[in-house]
């Protein structure tokens, strides 16, 4: 089972023992896990230290380890340099890639994000749902209306209320958000490198400093299913990360969605999609393997951390 691997105590060393990823303080084994088993290793803790055998083994299987500051935020990635069978020709397509395409690609993604906000607000009974999938099929080539931004200012106040500022410095909620967005990253950017593509090379997101700019692209529609945990954790009271909390934003990478006419967890939904953008770049086609929005009790259930398949 994939496993997202949090590493958030201070001063452990991690380390790498007849296939299991070893962890230790004071040279004490405190937990082990299989290495086939990650699917993502989280690092935000200080004065941790590693072998380099662990980061190569982990690259080998494809799974990346996240780097996150003090709001939770990831600030770098390793990943591996083989990821697909089809790695060169990919990212040659990927870099000659046509400015009509990425507009393309951006306009079908953002669209897909707006009506992901929507069924989440008309799941939660928000006044103004409605206007959301309006919005969705407004948008152009390249967002030219910048409608992102628009949906953006309407969404966050009616989820999480009038005095919401979306802020990735901040604590309480925000650091939620940075939390679970970080496990979505990891996830986006795991499967973008299995699809023979380089996550630093955006449709959208261009940042030369940016080493998850694809990923940062891929993950928005996913992003409200991360708003819609941190939101029921709000009304829960709870605005501070702790270990049960953790675990409750890794599940989310387990959470089905309904793709092509299937059932398929996020994890999957995010390779799906990484690899018909792969064709997409070969093919010149915006061809993009979006997932439908969940439906109210699918909402419901992500909110209270069941249906997730954990």
């Amino acid at each position: 089972m994939d496993r997202i691997v949090d590493i958030a105590t201070d001063g452990l060393h991690l380390s790498l023992h007849r296939g299991f990823l070893m962890v230790e303080k004071d040279r004490a084994e405190v937990g082990r896990v299989a290495l086939d088993d990650i699917h993502a290793l989280i690092v935000h803790a200080h004065g941790v230290t590693w072998t380099g055998n662990i980061v190569a083994a982990l690259a080998e299987r494809g799974a990346p380890i996240v780097f996150c500051n003090a709001s939770h935020a990831p600030v770098a990635v390793t990943l591996p340099l083989d990821g697909h069978h089809a790695q060169n020709a990919r990212m040659q397509a990927q870099i000659g890639a046509s400015t009509p395409l990425m507009k393309q690609l951006w306009r079908r993604i953002v669209s897909a994000k707006i009506l992901m906000q929507g069924a989440l607000l008309a799941a939660r009974g928000a006044p103004g749902a409605e206007a959301f999938p309006f919005m969705a099929r407004r948008v152009t080539s390249g967002d030219k209306e910048n409608l992102e931004a628009q949906a953006a200012r309407r969404y966050w106040p009616l989820l999480m209320g009038p005095d919401f500022r979306r802020n990735r410095d901040a604590g309480d909620v925000n650091a939620l958000l940075n939390y679970g967005y970080a496990v979505m990253r990891a996830s986006c950017a795991r499967a973008i490198v299995a699809a023979g593509l380089h996550p630093t090379l955006g449709i959208q997101h261009s940042n030369r400093g940016n080493a998850f700019a694809l990923a940062d692209d891929l993950i928005e529609p996913f992003r409200p299913l991360v708003d819609a945990l941190a939101e029921s954790m709000m009304r829960e009271g709870i605005t501070r990360l702790d270990p049960a909390q953790k675990r409750r934003f890794a599940r989310l990478i387990a959470f089905d969605l309904g793709i092509a006419g299937e059932t398929s967890p996020v994890s999957i939904a995010a390779v799906r999609m990484a690899q018909s953008l792969g064709k997409a770049f070969e093919t010149g086609r915006p061809d993009l393997l979006l997932f439908d929005p969940p439906g109210a009790l699918d909402w419901a259930a992500l909110g209270r951390g069941e249906g997730d398949g954990a």
